[in-house]
């Protein structure tokens, strides 16, 4: 049995709104014919019609003058589309927008994007023309090494110090090139305030003179150390953690990590200090007044190993300078934008930045050495003398 065709039937509105995307947004008929789901062919009739109508109603002046305005709109929604998209780009250099423009000349009219981004055409097809600068084995190396030690410094090493890492590398580079490198390659430092919290003593405990009296540059290693101690967030909860640094090298000599910001925690950190460097017999050891550095227990731990007490004064933070500068690196510069979800990985990454701080970590104060080569080095002269 033959069942008769059923034929799509279309409103008044569908119509309009299909031949609007044809006249008002520049659509060509198979465009919109494909966006709709609809026959070109359709399409087409719903246009054709649409014209005569129109013809039929207007004179010829009149139509000349839809048509005129009809492309100036079309015009105008071009560049306002250009505008929209390449805005960003009207203060940049013309190098940068001849790679919009040939990026997108498939999407927009080059005549029409050179206008909006106000660029001569004759320029930028003579840029377009112009060679492909080649780079040098040698740039592409240096390139790949400045990425690299930026990644490594986890994104904290300005132009001045990275340009002193390519030295240490082998490159013959200067902090000026070194900053025109990193814009090029898209370094961007990143660094957050700092925020510190201490904790107060207990009134019973004694408190040491302020004998270092910022005196940051001993002459010899095991002269003077330097301790603190500070927090670390978890998503477990808090870490605290408890260093010694030699202030003659800036080095790291004792450290320890725990839940609980206890005594304990800062007699481990010495405790480490001392048995790497075999004796802290006088040795001065400078730190706050906190309750742990003032207690009796670890007042008899300095005793016992014949160190000298010394303790910044009240609210003076600028009197142990040297260890919160330390402190400012690991979490504005290595921790920065890094969650750790336990206890234990926050620990190991600790770990990992004092061998960075201590082996890889140039510091100005030591001659742009890291804090093992500048040990190295005295024990050299040493050894000579």
């Amino acid at each position: 049995m033959n069942t008769k065709r059923q034929y799509r039937t279309y409103t008044k509105e569908f119509k309009e709104e299909a031949l609007s995307l044809i006249i008002e947004q520049g659509y060509s008929v198979p465009q919109a014919a494909d966006a709709l789901g609809v026959s070109s062919n359709l399409l087409y009739t719903w246009k054709q019609k649409t014209e005569e109508l129109e013809s039929s109603n207007v004179t010829s002046d009149e139509r000349i003058e839809l048509l005129a305005l009809r492309k100036e709109v079309k015009q105008l929604r071009v560049e306002k589309e250009i505008f929209k998209k390449g805005q960003c780009l009207l203060r940049e250099r013309n190098e940068v927008k001849f790679r919009y423009i040939r990026d997108n000349r498939s999407q927009f009219e080059i005549k029409t994007v050179c206008k909006v981004l106000k660029v001569s055409r004759s320029a930028y097809y003579d840029w377009l023309a112009r060679p492909a600068k080649i780079i040098s084995e040698n740039e592409l190396k240096l390139y790949r090494t400045a990425k690299r030690l930026f990644k490594r410094s986890r994104n904290s090493l300005g132009s001045r110090q990275l340009a002193k890492k390519l030295r240490e590398e082998g490159f013959v580079i200067g902090r000026y090139r070194t900053r025109s490198i990193m814009r090029k390659l898209g370094l961007v430092v990143t660094q957050r305030q700092a925020y510190k919290v201490t904790t107060k003593r207990k009134h019973s405990d004694s408190v040491a003179d302020n004998v270092l009296s910022q005196n940051f540059n001993p002459l010899q290693p095991n002269q003077a150390w330097a301790g603190d101690v500070t927090y670390l967030r978890t998503n477990q909860g808090w870490l605290y953690l408890a260093i010694v640094m030699d202030l003659n090298s800036r080095r790291i000599i004792g450290w320890s990590l725990s839940k609980r910001m206890t005594v304990s925690l800062v007699e481990r950190a010495l405790q480490m200090a001392i048995t790497l460097r075999r004796s802290g017999n006088g040795v001065l050891f400078h730190s706050d007044r906190g309750s742990q550095y003032t207690s009796k227990q670890f007042q008899s731990l300095l005793t016992k190993n014949g160190m000298i007490a010394s303790m910044s004064s009240v609210g003076a933070c600028l009197d142990n300078a040297v260890v919160e500068r330390f402190f400012g690196s690991l979490k504005h510069e290595w921790l920065l934008n890094i969650v750790h979800l336990t206890r234990e990985s926050m620990k190991q990454d600790v770990e990992e930045y004092i061998r960075y701080y201590n082996h890889e970590r140039l510091h100005t104060t030591l001659g742009d050495l890291t804090p093992i080569n500048y040990e190295k080095s005295q024990s050299q002269v040493s050894s000579c003398a």
